[in-house]
């Protein structure tokens, strides 16, 4: 039914889950009160270094979480999402330490899910969801992802 049909067994993504994916890619949740998206910056490779970003998600977008994985020593894992093939895994402990703990944090109390629970479930949805948002290798803007994840909600 939605993009997200063939990123995670089953094809189907809890609303918590949906919640974690808009505050790590678009910056606010998607549920209930106001559905606007945060504004995109022009360029979303462009990221904040810290864990809080000018524009799209608390690490800058697909862009920023891209560059978080890499610059945390899992650039080929992240790459093989964007690229054709098998989705390289990731451990929810790598996923942690790429993403920091503030953001755990954050996300968690969102979510209201335990931050272990949280990086367990993400470590397994997130190199389908990726791999499913990029199908030609290109970071879609914050707007698209945000679309995506509205619909699939």
């Amino acid at each position: 039914m939605g993009i997200f049909d063939n990123a995670v067994p089953g094809g189907n993504i809890s609303k918590p889950l949906i919640i974690a994916l808009g505050a790590l890619l678009v910056g606010k949740m998607l549920s209930g009160g106001s559905s606007q998206p945060a504004q995109a910056p022009d360029n979303p490779q462009t990221a904040d270094n810290g864990n809080t970003a000018a524009g799209g998600g608390l690490l800058g977008g697909l862009g920023g979480l891209l560059n978080s994985l890499t610059n945390a020593g899992h650039g080929e894992t992240a790459n093989s999402w964007l690229q054709p093939g098998e989705n390289k895994p990731i451990a929810p402990g790598d996923l942690g330490s790429a993403l920091g703990q503030k953001t755990i944090s954050e996300i968690a109390q969102q979510t209201g899910m335990s931050e272990q629970d949280l990086l367990a479930q993400l470590s397994k949805i997130l190199p389908g969801v990726v791999d499913q948002l990029t199908p030609n290798g290109q970071v879609p803007s914050t707007q698209q992802i945000a679309s995506l994840l509205k619909s699939s909600s």
